[in-house]
Formats: structure tokens, sequence, C-alpha cells
């Protein structure tokens, strides 16, 4: 058994997918395929149900892989004692982030990556709960997330700015009229908003829920700027950031929600416990320096 074999198998249980996995890792996927087929032969089961769209695990693979992510955090975490005792700084950074925000985190990295050269660097855009769940797994290890008022479990976390969620409508809508509306005024109205798993529409959603009903949600799209045109153009309300539908008022209405308010919290999240890098420690104090700075 080799510990890239089970580096793959746990990309591709994450990945659901081979070719996503084998990009994660930087292998060719046929690569990928046959180190985990000789990993299976080891065990005498296979680990993975390649029947569906999807890979799943088989029940095997379900119990083989808590070990195999011991296996790997076991081995970063030796690699890690021993840069640090060696002083080094090197390996790789998997940074995350929502869509919108207004954090230049673009220069943060320059920043990092002028001063550490030999750290290796990704950005991905994500939903805050990927990426919430990417921390937890390790697959990143700082992002930028959209959450409420309670901490994700298992993250730290250093809030970067907190604001009222509104509705934005066109100047010539109905609503348009209005300073406030209540929570209930959007009970069957078509609705513009984000999408499941994005910060902003878990606050939509759970308020929603605690008044007895769902959002009514006809346009969704991953970028807020999307929801301000759909919004601009008469097709609905938008649901979003106060401080991002104010800038837009030349064409849009921003509307406080009342009864009850909606708030969220744009932070800077990391994993609470378990290995950190040396990078990815110097990027973390790095960002906290900035973010504390910049408030």
């Amino acid at each position: 058994m080799e510990l890239r074999q089970l580096e793959y198998f746990v990309a591709v249980a994450e990945e659901q997918n081979f070719t996503r996995a084998a990009a994660r890792v930087h292998v060719a996927q046929p690569g990928v395929s046959a180190q985990i087929r000789r990993l299976e032969r080891e065990f005498g089961q296979e680990l993975l149900d390649r029947g569906g769209r999807s890979v799943r695990l088989t029940a095997a693979g379900e119990a083989v892989l808590p070990y195999a992510r011991a296996a790997l955090a076991a081995v970063a975490g030796a690699r890690l004692a021993v840069d640090e005792l060696a002083g080094l700084l090197r390996g790789q950074l998997a940074i995350g982030t929502v869509t919108s925000h207004n954090v230049d985190l673009p220069g943060l990295l320059a920043e990092f990556h002028d001063a550490h050269p030999a750290v290796e660097i990704t950005l991905a855009e994500a939903t805050t709960d990927e990426l919430v769940d990417g921390l937890r797994t390790g697959r990143f290890d700082a992002a930028i997330v959209s959450i409420g008022s309670v901490v994700p479990e298992g993250l730290d976390i250093q809030v970067i700015t907190e604001q009222a969620i509104v509705v934005a409508v066109g100047h010539d809508h109905e609503l348009a009229a209005h300073a406030t509306i209540s929570l209930d005024t959007l009970r069957g109205r078509p609705l513009i908003s984000l999408p499941e798993g994005t910060g902003i529409r878990a606050r939509l959603d759970e308020a929603c829920a605690v008044n007895g009903f769902a959002p009514r949600i006809a346009f969704e799209a991953g970028d807020p700027e999307v929801l301000a045109q759909l919004a601009a153009r008469g097709l609905g309300v938008a649901i979003l950031p106060e401080a991002f539908a104010e800038a837009r008022a030349d064409r849009l209405r921003p509307i406080s929600i009342t009864r009850p308010g909606l708030r969220g919290r744009l932070a800077f999240a990391w994993r609470a416990k378990g290995p950190v890098s040396p990078a990815a420690r110097v990027l973390i104090e790095r960002a906290r320096k900035m973010l504390a700075a910049s408030r």
C-alpha cells in the first residue's frame, strides 16, 4: 500500500469524479484509476461504485476513508514538524472564496508570493457550504465565507464585515415606494437569489422557515451583479447585501427587511484543529493583520 494510492482514493471520494480528482492531484486520470485499482486488489474489495453518473463509496470504501484521511494527516504532520525544525517555508496553499466581496485577496496573495516564491498557491471560488466542508477536510487552508451569527463547527474566523441583507427592486416596482417591509411581504413573491449553499441564501431560507413559508425562487445566479440586473429589469425581488444594493441605487431601490431583520457576516476562516502547514500559518497571520488594519 502506498501513500499516493490513499491520496488518490481520498481525492476521488471527495470529488465523486475521477477527472476532477486527477486534476486535484495533478496526475493523468488513467494513473489515478490504475493506482486505486491496485489499492482495491490489496484490500480484496471494491472501494468505489463506478456504476452511476458520479462515483460513490461502497461500504468498504466508507470504512476505509477515515483511516486513509488519518494516515495522510499523520504524514503531513510529520512533514510539518521537520519543516518547522528546518525553518523551511514551502509546499502548497489552497485558498477558497465566495464570489463577491471587497477584500483585496489578489494583493494579499501577491505579497505572500513575493515573500515566499517556493510556495505554490491555488485559488478557487465556491459556495460557503463547499468552502466550509473543504476547510474541515483539509482541501482548503483558508477561505473567505459568508455566514450567520453561528461560527461553523470546527472553524475559527475573523469577521471582515457584518451588514444587513436587504431586498432590491427596480424603481418602478410596486415595492419601491417602501423604505422597509416585513419578511412576510416576500411570501409568494418571485425572488431573485444566490443559489443554495451560499450564506445569504441560507439566511433567507432559515428566516422564511421560521415564519412558516418557503421562499419562491424565480431566478437564481451565483453572481450578485446578475441578480441586480434581473431586479432592475423588473423580473422580481433580489436578495442582496445592503452595501452592494446601495452602491447600485441608480437602478435599484434597496428596502430594509424587518420582523425579522436579516443579517450576514463575511469572514476569513480556517480550520480550528489539526495540522497546519508553516505556509498556511504565515498566510493566516498575514491575512488577519491585513483585515484588522482595514477595519
